[in-house]
């Protein structure tokens, strides 16, 4: 069963096409995930699907609800979490979980099982501001805010950006420990690496959706020779290697290069062109979501 239905959605803000057509579903107790680069058009999506944006063409529903039309509806079944962190920052940690529980129309000891596990890790500081709350700290209250209505389906966007490593692994466990309890989540994230915490993933980029698949699925469409090279000059190795024969791209990739490479591609006349380099590798690789990201990107 399909709880996200997007069908053709575009935005537009000016001259500038946030969303080109989109479509894809989500279904049932699904952990999905948005991965691309700032600008892809992951936080108008969000936007769009929670109501607080109107599409200028397509449709999408959320457990059957259009959300042009039944957008009240949808308001109450859904949590969001936007990137930017917008609880009230001169409210306490319990004022601002009291504060949103009011608002649905429902009461913190109510709801209190969902969001408990979460809710544990700040509640020792439910009398500090929310201004003075670490980054970590923050994404949690406002986790918790957006849980504490029970929604069928949450939308986080971008929850791990800007805390550190054990506060990004923390929340993805939350998620995971969410997801078991059926509600339906779509994330979306600017780290590659997250990809394969999700059951499904969709690659954006400009506004587009490049593929869609789960993570082994999406590396699995990889269809060209991928290489790891390096050399004593690095720059000069970028440059020199994507002039040889065979080579569609060439890219920095951590400390190394990665090569693409097609049939034409032969390694020892790469080796003997570019030996004068210094200490030149030549090594094949496996592919990982960047590369596939850039080879969608590409095509």
């Amino acid at each position: 069963m399909n709880v996200i239905e997007v069908n053709s959605l575009s935005k537009s803000f000016g001259k500038t096409k946030a969303l080109d057509s989109v479509s894809f579903s989500v279904e049932q107790g699904e952990l999905f995930g948005l991965i691309g680069p700032d600008g892809a058009g992951k936080t108008t999506l969000f936007r769009l699907l929670t109501t607080l944006l109107n599409p200028d063409e397509g449709t999408a529903k959320i457990e059957g609800l259009d959300i042009v039309k039944d957008y009240i509806k949808i308001r109450s079944r859904v949590g969001y979490m936007p990137g930017r962190f917008s609880l009230y920052p001169d409210l306490t940690v319990e004022e601002n979980l009291t504060f949103f529980a009011s608002l649905f129309g429902v009461k913190v000891k109510d709801s209190y099982d969902l969001v408990a596990p979460i809710y544990k890790q700040i509640e020792p500081f439910k009398k500090r501001q929310a201004r003075n709350l670490s980054g970590g700290m923050k994404q949690k209250l406002a986790l918790s805010c957006a849980l504490i209505h029970h929604p069928g389906v949450l939308f986080l966007d971008e929850p791990t950006t800007g805390i550190d490593a054990l506060s990004r692994s923390e929340l993805w466990d939350m998620l995971k420990s969410l997801k078991t309890k059926g509600i339906t989540i779509l994330v979306s994230t600017p780290y590659m690496d997250e990809a394969f915490l999700c059951d499904r993933i969709a690659l954006c980029n400009e506004g587009r959706i490049l593929g869609i698949d789960t993570p082994p699925g999406i590396i699995g469409k990889f269809d060209s020779q991928l290489y790891t090279i390096s050399a004593d000059n690095m720059f000069a190795l970028l440059g020199a290697a994507r002039k040889i024969e065979g080579v569609l791209e060439c890219y920095p990739f951590g400390q190394t290069h990665h090569l693409v490479a097609d049939e034409r591609f032969n390694e020892e006349h790469f080796r003997e062109k570019l030996e004068y380099l210094g200490n030149l590798t030549l090594i094949p690789t496996e592919p990982t979501i960047e590369d596939v990201f850039m080879n969608l990107m590409k095509k």
